[in-house]
């Protein structure tokens, strides 16, 4: 007798020898062998899959920014205003993410930490591509990579590239003039706030309906930025939740280092023309 809930009988593909599978496709095999925990502590996979997800994520918000950049450059923007807002999507995930970890306590987490040995989340060498690209560039965040120098490469080739930032400014500037100090400025140094530039961006809030397109990119600048913003503080709060006030395994300053970078703005014009508004 034929099972009723057989998948098969609506035409679901059962056998795969010599055929692409699911497993095949996304290289499972490799993927779900890749977390080897150096302790016997229950909640050291967490910690490892917390981790390797985020840089799942953020290999993906690479792809997006570096697309987007791109788009930028070319006639029609509008595809761009997709990337920029899957990207702030990605970093919606990883705050989710912050969750998960969060059920791991101190206790759960002193069983294991000192399995990581030098190893820290302040050495994602993908995390400082995104912030390379976003434009918070600081050649010194080099060094930790210096003992592999494929990742120092790639780091390297940005900072000689226009971050996503100045290549926006790029476009204000076609519609509304910016200082040739703004648009030359050594592509590898951060961007510092403008007044020109702020007053730039304020005509276009004043009046969107002539600035659409630069409107809404400012847009969905500043949504990338908030959630990049959480993403920051959701990271303060579970360390400092997990460890209190130690130092980072990688030898920051852990709590202290974190709420620093709480300070940095990546489009500072974009937030400060709402008071002039």
């Amino acid at each position: 007798m034929t099972d009723p809930f057989d998948p098969a009988r609506d035409g679901a593909q059962m056998a795969f020898d010599g055929r692409m599978s699911y497993t095949d496709y996304l290289g499972l095999d490799a993927l779900l062998t890749a977390q080897h925990p150096l302790s016997d502590a229950h909640d050291e996979l967490l910690f490892i899959i917390q981790h390797q997800t985020s840089e799942l994520w953020m290999r993906l918000a690479i792809h997006e920014l570096t697309a987007a950049r791109v788009v930028l450059t070319q006639p029609d923007i509008r595809p761009a205003f997709k990337m920029l807002a899957r990207v702030t999507r990605i970093f919606e995930q990883l705050n989710n993410a912050w969750d998960v970890l969060r059920t791991m306590t101190p206790s759960d987490y002193t069983t294991f930490r000192a399995a990581l040995g030098q190893s820290s989340g302040f050495q994602s060498h993908q995390y400082r591509l995104c912030e390379f690209i976003l434009g918070n560039r600081n050649p010194a965040m080099l060094r930790p990579h210096a003992h592999r120098p494929d990742l120092t490469a790639a780091l390297v080739a940005e900072l000689a590239r226009p971050s996503l930032y100045a290549v926006a400014l790029r476009l204000l500037d076609r519609r509304l003039a910016l200082p040739q100090a703004v648009l030359s400025r050594d592509p590898a140094l951060r961007h510092e706030p403008d007044a020109a530039v702020q007053a730039a961006w304020t005509a276009v809030y004043r009046d969107p309906g002539t600035h659409w397109e630069l409107y809404e990119l400012a847009e969905k600048l500043v949504d990338l930025e908030d959630y990049f913003r959480r993403w920051r503080f959701n990271h303060v709060t579970t360390v400092e939740r997990v460890i209190g006030f130690k130092r980072g395994t990688g030898g920051t300053g852990g709590v202290s280092y974190l709420r620093r970078m709480l300070e940095v703005e990546l489009f500072p014009e974009l937030w400060h023309l709402r008071t002039d508004l």
